[in-house]
């Protein structure tokens, strides 16, 4: 399993955190929740540093590589400060329970 990581500084974004969050809950979390090989997908973020990322989880190196229903890129204006990818050496899950968590659906 690999675990991808992406984080963007908003502090010259024309977007802030509550738009990205908009964007979640109207198209970002169910087209997500379409992609194959997408084991579990977090977005993130720390508004006193406005900071916006997302940690995904894949199945396989050539599934994290595919083709996405992103927009963050598009809606940020430019690629992630952080992009990295690791492999995944261990995890703990409630499954279903963890899904649609976070401030974005509270």
């Amino acid at each position: 399993m690999i675990l991808e990581l992406a984080l963007w500084s908003l502090a010259d974004s024309p977007m802030t955190i509550e738009e990205l969050r908009q964007c979640i809950r109207d198209e970002s979390a169910d087209a997500f929740a379409e992609v194959p090989e997408l084991v579990f997908k977090a977005w993130i973020a720390d508004e006193a540093t406005e900071r916006w990322g997302a940690v995904s989880v894949w199945e396989s190196r050539e599934a994290a590589e595919q083709s996405l229903p992103s927009k963050a890129r598009e809606l940020i204006g430019k690629d992630p400060d952080i992009a990295e990818v690791f492999d995944l050496e261990a995890t703990v899950s409630v499954a279903d329970e963890i899904s649609r968590l976070g401030v974005a659906f509270d």
